[in-house]
């Protein structure tokens, strides 16, 4: 597949709280075919830990080797 399915875009930053879902979220991605791109990142928010990672599709411009 060239492009994302369903439209997604190629660039995608998935965020959340610090959880199963959140996972599940990140995992779902790479299964579609998404590639991590770059470290995750988290932070806390006063209350509990928020997390980010960014996924990128493969062949995108942006996409490395």
């Amino acid at each position: 597949m060239s492009s994302p399915p369903d439209g997604l875009p190629a660039y995608r930053l998935l965020t959340g709280p610090d959880d199963s879902a959140f996972c599940h979220r990140v995992s779902e991605a790479l299964v579609l075919g998404y590639r991590l791109y770059g470290s995750p990142a988290a932070a806390f928010n006063g209350e509990r830990v928020i997390v980010a990672q960014a996924v990128l599709w493969p062949g995108s411009k942006h996409a490395a080797g």
